[in-house]
């Protein structure tokens, strides 16, 4: 590794140049990269509710709808405004009780249902569904919402998936820069008070923050990636490279002062004791990620994979750019130099391991509400409804359940060899299951009142195409609640009992599916991030009892965090629930291995046993904190920031993360080395000294 660091040493001008070149092409390629705002696109392809979805776009053209509310307006400005929405691009078709009979037709003629269902007499609402021949979250259909929306100017409230899309690429829009400057500002004051130069920290931001945009530059192989991976991304590798970084400086600084008057020399060195010790470390964060990638939901997939390159260009990054860096602007940096501003922490080791018995107690009887807290903290899925309130699909869905008590609609797709006798028998057991406002089909719109022969043919086929009967369901539950997945079980019953081939589409049947899958997910990602990270520490400490408790003591950390949510009756997005664990336990795990190899050390070196664990924990505790405090700058800022609460709440679950990880390495994990010390040093190599060879001179070591 030495003859690498010579090598990056020698060539450090070539490096920066190449360095920011690359950035040119990183930068256009990410700019290009496009951004998936739909959470439920990464569903599995193979459940029913999103091959049904396929069917809709293929049979019927069409791939997304909107649910809109006009109030005030009589027929005839209803039957304009219709037009004008029409000629939008991508805008399929445009329904209405005007649109299904001409409006010679008295409102009056069409069944109570259905005139209810489209027409609120009290409150003079009217409703329209619009269909786009484009999916969900395609950039066409996001074009034409916002372009109704300019049409309309506020007389049309779009509700709908589409709809709730569009608002949260607007605030994602609006607001990544800023997660970006508060991620590194404040990382910026916390390096600027705990390092000994002012300066130091701009060359750590430049150098990761090239690694970043390498890093988003290359998420072009993938075709796209999720709005929150790219919201997540910067902000998630400033947090986990930052030590890297850190730990390069102080190696810099060792080697400096051995020798003086030879920087290259002494620079060379650092990149070699850091390739071996970062390299070793990146590998436990790298595996936290990588398990990500074992989601059903593929979601994880998505930012498992674009965190876990962040990793290795962060690494890549703080071996060759850094040290370029400071290697050019060695003498600004020497000017700039200053004490440190945080006291040594070391001084609190030798209390810790004199009173390690109250700390192991006070841990287990903080562990009793942790595991309560764990095991009964809340988790939502419904995206649209923890937006803020002055969001335009926000409006919508409150206006749609305030006029229309709909809280959400679903699509049912038949066979239309279903005979008119049996589809009409299935439509009355839905419209009577508690919760539906009304369930409706061609077969039962046309009757007596309305012939068929008065309804426009362009409209029978949105309802019948002549392979699939349409059949549309307004309920009064919102998406994602216990009621609308009650209800949604007993409509499946119902449809497959007339056409065992019939599905149930639309957001709360994918949010049903969502909720499924994601609960089976959160047990397999916890599972292959403790047995790779497990696997990891036995071969890196080359233990069998280590990894047990390293993992358990960050174990524990994970519950404390994720038990705090339900005393502070805090309701988590369900995508924090799950990549949280693996994400805290891959990244703070390194705190923990770092006092290890120290206690393993002192113990190789002939210390006892509390002496060893001083010392591991004397000399480890400042460097810990710092990477702690550094990971709670990076992601608290943004947490309190961000309006879209499934950012805000992972970034929050991280800060707090950071620290009680810190806590536990600090507090807890050295009274765990007290206790089972002796179970260590014979389940482990290299912590006995070669010279002790027999059995008494173990115990007498012990």
């Amino acid at each position: 590794m030495l003859k690498l660091g010579k090598k990056i040493v020698k060539f450090k001008t070539v490096i920066l140049i190449m360095s920011f070149l690359l950035l040119i092409p990183s930068a256009i390629v990410y700019l290009n990269t496009r951004i998936n705002y739909d959470i439920l696109s990464y569903l599995p392809d193979n459940i029913d509710t999103m091959k049904g979805q396929e069917i809709l776009t293929e049979e019927f053209g069409t791939g997304a709808f909107s649910v809109c509310v006009i109030e005030g307006m009589d027929a005839k400005g209803v039957e304009k405004l219709e037009a004008q929405i029409k000629e939008v691009e991508h805008v399929n078709r445009v329904a209405w009780y005007g649109s299904i009979a001409d409006l010679s037709v008295p409102v009056e003629v069409f069944p109570e249902e259905v005139r209810n269902a489209f027409k609120n007499e009290e409150k003079n609402s009217t409703l329209l569904v619009i269909t786009f021949d484009t999916s969900t979250s395609a950039d066409e259909t996001l074009n034409a919402v916002e372009e109704i929306r300019n049409l309309t100017k506020g007389q049309c409230l779009q509700s709908g998936m589409s709809s709730t899309i569009a608002d949260i690429k607007n605030i994602c829009n609006t607001e990544a820069i800023a997660y970006v400057a508060l991620a590194a500002g404040l990382s910026a004051v916390v390096l600027a008070i705990t390092m000994d130069s002012f300066l130091i920290p701009v060359f750590f931001l430049l150098s990761i923050g090239m690694a970043i945009i390498y890093n988003l530059g290359t998420n072009f192989i993938a075709g796209e990636i999720s709005f929150i991976t790219q919201a997540l991304a910067a902000v998630l590798q400033l947090a986990v490279t930052l030590d890297y970084s850190i730990f390069l400086w102080h190696c810099y600084q060792e080697y400096r002062e051995k020798y003086p008057d030879e920087k290259e020399r002494a620079m060379a060195h650092a990149i070699s004791n850091t390739i071996t010790s970062v390299v070793g470390s990146s590998i436990t964060t790298v595996a936290g990620f990588v398990a990500m990638c074992f989601m059903t939901f593929t979601l994880g997939l998505d930012l498992g994979i674009v965190m876990a390159k962040g990793v290795i260009f962060g690494v890549i990054g703080c071996v060759t750019i850094l040290p370029s860096m400071i290697l050019t602007f060695d003498k600004a940096i020497q000017k700039t130099k200053h004490k440190a501003l945080i006291p040594d922490l070391g001084i609190i080791a030798k209390f810790v391991t004199n009173k390690f018995v109250i700390f192991i107690v006070l841990f287990a009887v903080i562990m009793i509400p942790a595991v309560y807290g764990y095991n009964h903290t809340s988790v939502y899925y419904d995206l649209a409804g923890t937006l803020p309130e002055e969001l335009e699909s926000v409006l919508a869905n409150n206006k749609l359940e305030e006029d229309f008590s709909m809280g959400a609609a679903h699509m049912i797709l038949a066979d239309s060899n279903l005979s008119s006798k049996d589809t009409s028998a299935m439509l009355n057991e839905i419209n009577n299951l508690e919760g539906v406002r009304i369930a409706v089909g061609l077969d039962n719109i046309i009757g007596p009142a309305i012939p068929g022969e008065v309804i426009p043919n362009t409209y029978k086929e949105i309802l019948d195409n002549g392979k699939y009967k349409l059949i549309l369901v307004a309920s009064e539950y919102k998406t994602a609640s216990d009621e609308v997945n009650n209800q949604i079980d007993k409509i499946g019953i119902i449809i497959n009992k007339y056409d065992k081939s019939a599905m149930l589409i639309g957001e709360a049947p994918c949010t049903k599916d969502l909720i499924n899958i994601t609960d089976k997910d959160f047990k397999t990602v916890n599972s292959v991030s403790i047995l790779l990270i497990f696997i990891i520490i036995a071969i890196v400490c080359k233990s069998i009892s280590l990894p047990v408790i390293l993992v358990a003591a960050i174990e524990s950390a994970i519950i404390i965090n994720m038990g705090i949510p339900a005393f502070t009756k805090t309701t988590l997005p369900f995508i924090a629930s799950i990549v949280i664990g693996t994400i805290q336990l891959g990244a703070t795990v390194d705190y923990a291995i770092l006092m290890t190899n120290k206690y393993k050390k002192s113990r190789h070196n002939g210390a006892e046993k509390k002496e060893a664990v001083q010392s591991a924990l004397g000399n480890s505790l400042q460097s810990v904190f710092v990477s702690a405090l550094s990971f709670f700058a990076a992601t608290f800022g943004v947490g309190m920031y961000s309006s879209i609460d499934m950012i805000s709440a992972l970034c929050v679950l991280l800060a707090r993360g950071a620290i009680v990880s810190f806590l536990i390495v600090a507090f807890v994990l050295p009274a765990l080395f007290m206790i089972f010390d002796k179970v260590i040093v014979h389940t482990s190599m290299g912590f006995l000294p070669e010279r002790l060879k027999s059995k008494n001179d173990v115990n007498v070591y012990q």
